[in-house]
């Protein structure tokens, strides 16, 4: 075999020279990938990347913004449900906020990926890795998306995208589905409406919802499961609970 553990890691090497170390242990990761899809198929006599360890990066805390839950109850009360684009607004925050879904989840969404069982309303979505996650909708939610698709009157498009764009000059919804880039400029002017000061993106609003979950006594494992982590690690990086605390000790420098 032309390529072998001490080849990998002196690329590894190479490349942490130049890109940072989450850089550096991303593409790592997508090298074993590859190698182990060939080993898995006979390609390969076995994996060489598995011994090449990468560089050490831990993080406790991510980086996403996320919003109080009074500014997060300001953006959605403060959206005119007067129009259709307004509508699909609210339900598209609300789906992000109730469920933890990422934007990409929620912008590939169609309408029969809202459903209902037990006598509630259900949402479908089809996270990464191709797997569907049933989550049933919290009541605000609920409200939003009934809202949503009888205003709009696409219910019954079932194969049509939940989330779509708006015809220009027409205020009317398309058929073609939202673009993420979309969405956050639509983020970005709701929550300038809302007077939020906070630089927010999509994500801001899976973090917010993951945030009150456990603030009002949800578990870790449970919040894990409704957003799809593969780990609870990473829905940790979430869990803004402790800015609260460093807010009061901080306070407490009374000069």
């Amino acid at each position: 075999m032309a390529v072998n553990s001490v080849h990998i890691a002196a690329y590894v090497e190479h490349l942490g020279c130049t890109r940072s170390a989450p850089t550096v242990k991303q593409r790592l990761a997508a090298i074993r990938m590859m190698f182990d899809w060939l080993a898995t198929g006979g390609v390969l006599p076995f994996n060489p990347a598995t011994a090449v360890r990468g560089p050490k990066h831990v993080v406790k805390r991510g980086k996403t913004p996320v919003l109080a839950p009074d500014e997060a109850r300001a953006i959605l009360d403060g959206i005119d449900i007067t129009t259709q684009v307004g509508l699909r607004d609210r339900a598209l925050i609300g789906l992000m906020v109730y469920t933890f879904a990422r934007i990409g989840a929620a912008t590939a969404m169609r309408v029969q990926d809202v459903y209902f069982q037990n006598r509630r309303l259900w949402v479908r979505l089809h996270e990464k890795g191709g797997k569907a996650v049933d989550l049933p909708c919290h009541h605000n939610l609920d409200t939003y998306l009934r809202a949503y698709l009888e205003g709009t009157g696409i219910a019954a498009d079932d194969d049509g995208p939940l989330f779509r764009t708006i015809g220009r000059g027409t205020g009317q919804l398309t058929r073609t589905p939202l673009p993420t880039a979309n969405a956050y400029a639509m983020v970005q002017r709701r929550a300038q409406t809302a007077g939020i000061r906070t630089k927010i993106g999509n994500h801001t609003f899976r973090a917010t919802g993951i945030t009150a979950y456990l603030k009002n006594g949800g578990t870790l494992e449970r919040a894990a499961a409704i957003a799809n982590h593969a780990s609870t690690r990473t829905t940790q990086l979430y869990d803004r609970r402790a800015d609260e605390v460093n807010l009061d000790e901080i306070e407490r420098i009374l000069i």
